[in-house]
């Protein structure tokens, strides 16, 4: 038809004169006073004007454009209205949207598609209760916890990945930031974890994470208390470790994670600097120090608690990638892959105004192991990789007491991820004296 096809795809490309040129049946281009190109098409339905924009030039081509005139002339033809046809296939893909991946779609794929590499059936169920709440069973097909749990991220759940904000977040947060610090923490950590997978895998759009506590969260959400001493003393009173754990939790960093570390194993700070990941049996939840790395130059086996393995998993991003450079390779690097300063974490304690030193860690563990906990004398030394008292004791004492010091460390994790009003004293059993 001579009125249809005037424009070619040249002719598009050179036209800035404003105003509307016309391709015929009923299409334009409209060149605004600024220079930018966009597609009209005008028709007549129920004897009125109406107008239809079909994009902007070049993004909708000349042969783009006039595939949807023909269409919008199809409908027309048939006693359609090319705008309405518009609105309700754009109220269809909004409703798509809306019905996209959730929140706990992905989480619940992501926990499955990672479980099977998390160490013991504990730490799953606390994946799947944090992030997947009481309907965890019939969305992975695996056992809840025994005991219920309230289900904190129910409405997040709802949320199509692509589309949680940070109000999202906090409203899963804000109801229990102040009363339970340590369950809040790690509802912010996971959630931070599944965003950041579903941004790698293109389920949801680069930028900031609305769970990022640094410089974002940490904006919005108040600092938790401590309830720390300020005295000046070279180890925190075992009282007031709950309330640190949960404060070093909330820092980020390599120093805060190796402190966490050396907290949770009781371990020398050395130690603990130069663990490298050939020492680490995260399966087993064993940290095989070498004699040459201990004070007494002898190995030592170190229990890894849930929390502690946890910590030590957070590195596993900073683990060079070729197999034959990890088991030389630092778990808590520094600059340059070298290893940690004592200073290092000693500042970490400086920025948090808490006057302790990094060694006095191992007293606070041991005097509470002492006034709180009925495990043995010779348990609690173990733990602490201390020579025998003499030579005697020494004769006599062959094995390292691991079923026992497992225990201690357990009962040690527990006491520092309580709450004050939770701290409970380790009963006493049968043989313990």
């Amino acid at each position: 038809m001579a009125e249809i096809n005037r424009l070619s795809a040249r002719g598009v490309a050179a036209i800035t004169e404003p105003g509307r040129h016309a391709d015929g049946g009923n299409l334009y281009l409209n060149v605004s006073k600024t220079g930018a190109r966009s597609w009209v098409f005008f028709y007549r339905k129920d004897g009125k004007q109406r107008e239809m924009g079909l994009g902007g030039y070049p993004a909708i081509g000349l042969a783009d454009a006039r595939a949807i005139a023909t269409e919008a002339r199809r409908l027309l033809a048939q006693g359609g209205d090319p705008l309405e046809a518009k609105r309700a296939a754009q109220a269809e893909a909004k409703a798509h949207v809306a019905a996209a991946l959730t929140f706990g779609e992905y989480a619940a794929a992501y926990v499955a598609a990672h479980e099977e590499g998390w160490r013991n059936e504990k730490h799953r169920d606390q994946w799947r209760m944090t992030l997947l709440g009481p309907q965890v069973q019939a969305a992975t097909g695996k056992a809840t916890s025994r005991k219920p749990a309230p289900d904190y991220c129910r409405e997040l759940r709802k949320v199509p990945i692509a589309e949680v904000r940070t109000e999202d977040v906090l409203a899963v947060l804000r109801p229990i930031w102040g009363e339970k610090r340590e369950t809040a923490n790690r509802i912010r950590q996971r959630v931070e974890v599944v965003l950041n997978a579903a941004v790698v895998e293109g389920k949801r759009p680069p930028g900031m994470n609305p769970a990022a506590w640094r410089g974002h969260l940490s904006l919005l959400l108040p600092a938790h208390k401590r309830g720390i001493s300020k005295g000046h003393f070279t180890s925190l009173p075992w009282q007031e470790m709950p309330a640190f754990f949960a404060a070093l939790g909330e820092r980020e960093g390599v120093a805060a994670r190796a402190l966490e570390a050396l907290i949770l194993t009781a371990a020398r700070s050395g130690e603990v600097r130069g663990m490298t990941w050939g020492e680490v049996d995260l399966d087993r939840a064993i940290w095989l120090v070498p004699g040459e790395r201990m004070k007494m130059g002898k190995p030592h086996r170190v229990p890894l608690c849930d929390r502690a393995v946890e910590t030590i998993e957070t590195m596993l991003p900073l683990r060079p990638r070729r197999p034959e450079d990890q088991a030389a390779a630092l778990v808590f690097p520094g600059l340059r892959h070298a290893p940690l300063s004592d200073m290092t974490l000693g500042a970490v304690l400086k920025r948090m105004a808490v006057p302790v030193t990094v060694h006095g860690f191992r007293a606070s563990f041991r005097t509470w192991g002492s006034e709180a906990t009925a495990f043995p004398f010779e348990v609690l030394e173990s733990a602490l990789a201390h020579a025998p008292a003499s030579a005697v004791v020494a004769a006599y004492q062959r094995g390292d007491h691991w079923d026992r010091r497992v225990e201690l460390m357990r009962a040690w994790e527990g006491y520092l991820t309580s709450s004050a009003k939770d701290q409970k004293v380790v009963p006493i059993r049968a043989g313990q004296a």
